[in-house]
């Protein structure tokens, strides 16, 4: 564990956060650039997107809180005063999905997992600072979800709705998702943005909500038969559970895992550790011989989708460290160190900085997909790094 924790130390400080900080920084018209290509050229006039944003505001605030540099605070308050001002709907609530490259709102849609991550974003800037105004908003913000968004008659949180938060046709998060109003994605990016707010505002409204939302992945998301998540649903939870996504099983492990434990619910915490260990049997069917980890499976049509892509790396390293911090699983620990092992000799890029989105099962990188953008953000790989730090030094200290 010390020999990866300093990997990552380095990977982080060395490579991936000086790429965020020297390239994405938009010195025209503030905040931050829209897109980078896989190439490495800035695109000209590329949108603004709401979930890129909402996570450079929580990676540099994680990285502020963890380390401590001055450089990473600068970074994280740029990105809350940024997010603040042209993302935070102050008529209707919620955020916008999208703004053009000058700040002016493009898509005004109400996108719950946006507001999630918004969530997540300013809760952690509040973590790392004590910023009341920061708090203020990730309150207003779960108070908007939860008037807006929670359906109490079956339960859930709906998709997605139009800026004055009406029914709206296409609730699809990007367009390889199916247009279902409940989806497992959403709904692990709601817990995980609840469980942080939670360590900076301890309510029992909140504390409820998380329980809820536990209890909607036993009992809705996970496939009983094969112990995976299955990913879309309408409104009465009846879904197709014909994907299996292996990143995202992984992932939940570890986000369900901690969210339990921050609740310090004796009785849950030991039924949902009792799951987690399955879905984790489970998420390892994804495992291939080279140390990584395969992107889905889909059982209808007997195919699978074999692309490395870089956040599945970075679940998979985290998950098996968790089976192995709170489990001692030492085939977990191995598994984890594999994953690294691999993402090394071919997801990182040496040249241009940060990550490539991911490769084929020969290794060549993928170039054709963003390497900064939309959905490639400073998130899962910075998770990655500082869940690592902090879980080596949460061990080291026990």
């Amino acid at each position: 564990m010390e020999q990866l924790s300093k990997a990552l130390l380095y990977e982080l400080e060395h490579n991936i956060l000086p790429f965020w900080m020297d390239k994405m920084i938009d010195n025209v018209n503030g905040g931050f650039l829209g897109r980078i290509d896989g190439y490495g050229n800035p695109v000209q006039n590329a949108e603004k997107g709401a979930v890129l944003n909402a996570r450079i505001l929580w990676a540099f605030s994680a990285a502020y809180r963890v380390l401590r540099k001055q450089s990473y605070l600068e970074i994280a308050t740029r990105a809350k005063d940024y997010f603040v001002r042209y993302f935070i709907d102050r008529e209707q609530g919620g955020v916008y999905w999208s703004l053009d490259e000058k700040g002016n709102v493009l898509d005004s849609k109400k996108q719950t997992y946006a507001i999630g991550f918004a969530i997540y974003g300013l809760s952690e800037f509040v973590r790392a600072t004590g910023d009341n105004e920061a708090l203020e908003y990730a309150k207003q913000l779960f108070s908007d979800l939860e008037q807006y968004a929670f359906d109490a008659v079956h339960n859930g949180y709906v998709e997605a709705l139009t800026c004055d938060w009406k029914p709206i046709a296409d609730m699809r998060l990007s367009d390889k998702d199916e247009n279902g109003s409940r989806t497992m994605n959403t709904h692990l990016h709601i817990i995980e943005p609840y469980t942080n707010l939670y360590r900076v505002w301890r309510t029992p409204e909140l504390a409820e909500r998380i329980h809820n939302l536990i209890d909607i992945f036993l009992n809705n998301i996970l496939n009983q038969n094969t112990r995976h998540l299955d990913l879309f649903f309408d409104d009465k939870w009846h879904g197709k559970r014909n994907i299996q996504s292996f990143g995202h099983d992984i992932e939940a492990v570890w986000l369900l895992h901690e969210s339990v434990i921050e609740l310090g619910n004796t009785s849950l915490r030991a039924k949902v550790e009792n799951v987690i260990q399955k879905i984790a049997k489970a998420a390892d069917e994804g495992l291939q011989p080279d140390g990584s980890m395969i992107y889905e499976r889909w059982l209808d049509m007997n195919q699978v989708d074999s692309q490395r892509q870089w956040w599945v790396m970075c679940e998979c390293i985290i998950g098996h460290v968790d089976l192995y911090q709170y489990f001692g699983d030492k085939k977990a620990l191995e598994i984890a160190r594999r994953c690294w092992q691999y993402t090394k000799e071919h997801l990182i890029d040496y040249h241009e900085g940060e990550w490539f989105w991911g490769c084929d099962q020969s290794g060549n990188p993928n170039r054709s997909d963003d390497k900064a953008g939309f959905w490639k953000c400073p998130y899962h790989n910075t998770r990655m790094c500082l869940e690592i730090i902090e879980r080596y030094e949460a061990m080291k200290n026990h």
